[in-house]
Protein backbone atom coordinates (compact mmCIF):
# COMPACT_ATOMS: atom_id res chain seq x y z
CA UNK A 1 0.00 0.00 0.00
CA UNK A 2 2.98 2.14 1.00
CA UNK A 3 4.50 1.40 -2.34
CA UNK A 4 1.15 2.51 -4.22
CA UNK A 5 1.07 5.53 -2.30
CA UNK A 6 4.77 6.69 -3.47
CA UNK A 7 4.29 5.76 -6.93
CA UNK A 8 1.17 7.95 -6.93
CA UNK A 9 3.04 10.34 -5.47
CA UNK A 10 5.54 10.67 -8.27
CA UNK A 11 2.71 9.90 -11.21
CA UNK A 12 0.71 13.03 -10.31
CA UNK A 13 3.88 15.25 -10.44
CA UNK A 14 5.03 13.71 -13.66
CA UNK A 15 1.46 14.19 -15.45
CA UNK A 16 1.21 17.46 -14.26
CA UNK A 17 4.73 18.03 -15.59
CA UNK A 18 3.50 16.22 -19.12
CA UNK A 19 0.79 18.39 -19.60
CA UNK A 20 2.47 21.89 -18.78
CA UNK A 21 5.34 20.86 -21.27
CA UNK A 22 2.63 19.95 -23.79
CA UNK A 23 0.27 23.07 -23.39
CA UNK A 24 3.53 24.97 -22.93
CA UNK A 25 4.64 23.73 -26.40
CA UNK A 26 1.24 24.06 -27.90
CA UNK A 27 1.19 27.55 -27.30
CA UNK A 28 4.77 28.31 -28.64
CA UNK A 29 3.79 26.11 -31.81
CA UNK A 30 0.72 28.21 -32.32
CA UNK A 31 2.06 31.91 -31.41
CA UNK A 32 4.80 31.07 -34.08
CA UNK A 33 2.45 30.67 -36.87
CA UNK A 34 0.24 33.67 -35.94
CA UNK A 35 4.11 35.14 -36.08
CA UNK A 36 4.39 33.34 -39.80
CA UNK A 37 0.72 34.46 -41.06
CA UNK A 38 1.68 38.02 -39.84
CA UNK A 39 5.10 37.75 -42.32
CA UNK A 40 3.21 36.57 -44.74
CA UNK A 41 0.74 39.31 -44.65
CA UNK A 42 3.48 42.24 -44.26
CA UNK A 43 5.42 40.66 -47.04
CA UNK A 44 2.15 41.52 -49.62
CA UNK A 45 1.18 44.60 -47.79
CA UNK A 46 4.98 46.03 -48.76
CA UNK A 47 4.49 44.16 -52.24
CA UNK A 48 1.21 46.89 -52.59
CA UNK A 49 3.26 49.64 -51.06
CA UNK A 50 5.64 49.25 -53.84
CA UNK A 51 2.71 48.64 -56.54
CA UNK A 52 0.95 52.50 -55.76
CA UNK A 53 4.02 54.84 -56.54
CA UNK A 54 3.99 52.79 -59.52
CA UNK A 55 0.37 53.59 -60.19
CA UNK A 56 0.18 56.97 -58.81
CA UNK A 57 2.84 57.78 -61.25
CA UNK A 58 0.61 56.49 -64.24
CA UNK A 59 -2.31 57.79 -63.18
CA UNK A 60 -0.92 61.40 -62.63
CA UNK A 61 0.40 61.72 -65.73
CA UNK A 62 -3.17 61.36 -67.23
CA UNK A 63 -5.15 62.79 -64.50
CA UNK A 64 -3.47 65.25 -63.07
CA UNK A 65 -6.23 67.04 -61.39
CA UNK A 66 -6.87 64.08 -59.02
CA UNK A 67 -3.56 65.33 -57.03
CA UNK A 68 -5.54 65.27 -53.64
CA UNK A 69 -6.41 61.21 -53.99
CA UNK A 70 -2.79 60.93 -55.14
CA UNK A 71 -1.27 62.37 -52.28
CA UNK A 72 -3.70 60.80 -49.99
CA UNK A 73 -2.96 57.18 -51.37
CA UNK A 74 0.81 57.91 -51.09
CA UNK A 75 0.79 59.31 -47.63
CA UNK A 76 -2.09 56.32 -46.51
CA UNK A 77 0.83 54.23 -48.10
CA UNK A 78 3.74 55.41 -45.65
CA UNK A 79 1.40 55.15 -42.38
CA UNK A 80 0.16 51.57 -43.54
CA UNK A 81 4.37 51.10 -44.10
CA UNK A 82 5.35 52.29 -40.34
CA UNK A 83 2.26 50.58 -38.82
CA UNK A 84 3.31 47.77 -36.60
CA UNK A 85 0.29 46.26 -35.07
CA UNK A 86 -2.35 44.28 -36.97
CA UNK A 87 -5.40 46.27 -35.68
CA UNK A 88 -4.35 50.04 -36.14
CA UNK A 89 -2.62 48.35 -39.62
CA UNK A 90 -6.07 47.13 -40.93
CA UNK A 91 -7.51 50.70 -40.51
CA UNK A 92 -5.00 52.19 -42.35
CA UNK A 93 -4.71 49.06 -45.04
CA UNK A 94 -8.18 49.73 -45.20
CA UNK A 95 -8.04 53.27 -46.15
CA UNK A 96 -5.47 52.71 -48.89
CA UNK A 97 -7.18 49.94 -50.85
CA UNK A 98 -10.16 52.43 -50.76
CA UNK A 99 -7.63 54.89 -52.25
CA UNK A 100 -5.93 52.17 -54.82
CA UNK A 101 -9.67 52.01 -56.06
CA UNK A 102 -10.29 54.97 -56.88
CA UNK A 103 -7.18 55.22 -58.80
CA UNK A 104 -8.00 51.95 -60.59
CA UNK A 105 -11.65 53.43 -61.13
CA UNK A 106 -10.33 56.82 -63.02
CA UNK A 107 -8.73 54.18 -65.49
CA UNK A 108 -12.85 54.27 -67.45
CA UNK A 109 -12.57 57.86 -67.69
CA UNK A 110 -9.16 57.68 -69.67
CA UNK A 111 -9.28 55.67 -72.45
CA UNK A 112 -5.64 56.25 -73.24
CA UNK A 113 -4.90 55.50 -69.59
CA UNK A 114 -7.09 52.06 -70.09
CA UNK A 115 -5.17 51.03 -73.50
CA UNK A 116 -1.53 51.58 -71.70
CA UNK A 117 0.67 48.50 -71.79
CA UNK A 118 2.29 49.84 -68.86
CA UNK A 119 -1.15 50.13 -66.67
CA UNK A 120 -2.84 47.15 -67.87
CA UNK A 121 0.58 44.62 -66.27
CA UNK A 122 -0.09 47.29 -63.53
CA UNK A 123 -2.83 46.48 -62.89
CA UNK A 124 -2.43 42.76 -63.08
CA UNK A 125 0.00 42.90 -60.75
CA UNK A 126 -2.25 44.93 -58.39
CA UNK A 127 -5.20 42.22 -58.77
CA UNK A 128 -2.52 39.67 -57.63
CA UNK A 129 -1.19 41.17 -54.97
CA UNK A 130 -4.71 42.25 -53.37
CA UNK A 131 -5.45 38.48 -53.57
CA UNK A 132 -2.48 37.53 -51.72
CA UNK A 133 -2.96 39.77 -49.02
CA UNK A 134 -6.45 38.17 -48.70
CA UNK A 135 -5.59 34.75 -48.59
CA UNK A 136 -2.44 35.69 -46.37
CA UNK A 137 -4.96 37.99 -44.06
CA UNK A 138 -7.14 34.84 -43.87
CA UNK A 139 -4.30 32.30 -42.78
CA UNK A 140 -3.05 35.10 -40.63
CA UNK A 141 -6.42 35.43 -38.57
CA UNK A 142 -7.22 31.63 -38.60
CA UNK A 143 -3.60 31.47 -36.74
CA UNK A 144 -4.72 34.34 -34.33
CA UNK A 145 -7.94 33.00 -33.65
CA UNK A 146 -6.54 28.96 -32.75
CA UNK A 147 -3.69 30.56 -30.64
CA UNK A 148 -6.17 32.98 -28.90
CA UNK A 149 -8.37 29.73 -27.97
CA UNK A 150 -5.57 28.26 -26.84
CA UNK A 151 -4.51 30.94 -24.74
CA UNK A 152 -7.71 31.49 -23.70
CA UNK A 153 -9.60 28.26 -22.82
CA UNK A 154 -9.36 26.02 -19.49
CA UNK A 155 -6.84 24.55 -18.88
CA UNK A 156 -4.33 25.86 -21.24
CA UNK A 157 -5.08 29.43 -19.90
CA UNK A 158 -3.22 28.33 -16.70
CA UNK A 159 -0.01 27.47 -18.72
CA UNK A 160 -0.70 30.98 -21.00
CA UNK A 161 -0.55 33.21 -17.87
CA UNK A 162 2.06 31.78 -16.11
CA UNK A 163 4.17 31.87 -19.13
CA UNK A 164 2.80 35.64 -19.70
CA UNK A 165 1.23 34.62 -23.36
CA UNK A 166 -1.05 37.32 -24.69
CA UNK A 167 -4.08 36.93 -27.15
CA UNK A 168 -2.67 38.26 -30.51
CA UNK A 169 -4.75 40.75 -32.49
CA UNK A 170 -6.30 39.96 -35.64
CA UNK A 171 -6.13 41.72 -38.98
CA UNK A 172 -9.88 43.51 -39.40
CA UNK A 173 -10.25 45.87 -42.17
CA UNK A 174 -12.51 48.38 -41.08
CA UNK A 175 -14.82 48.16 -44.19
CA UNK A 176 -15.74 44.80 -44.68
CA UNK A 177 -15.94 45.36 -48.80
CA UNK A 178 -12.20 45.78 -48.45
CA UNK A 179 -11.85 42.26 -48.09
CA UNK A 180 -12.65 41.51 -51.98
CA UNK A 181 -9.85 42.59 -54.54
CA UNK A 182 -10.42 45.59 -56.34
CA UNK A 183 -12.44 45.52 -59.29
CA UNK A 184 -9.80 46.12 -62.63
CA UNK A 185 -11.25 45.77 -65.96
CA UNK A 186 -9.00 45.32 -68.64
Amino acid sequence: MRAMLMLLGLMIPLALFVWVAFAFNFLIRDRNRVKQGWADVDVQLLRRHDLVPRLADIVKGYAGYERALLESVTELRTRGAAEQHPGARGLVESSLGAGVQKLVALVEAYPDLKASQNFAELQKQLADTENQIQYARRFYNGAVNLYNNRVQKFPDVIVASLFDFKAAEFFELEDRAQAQAPRVST
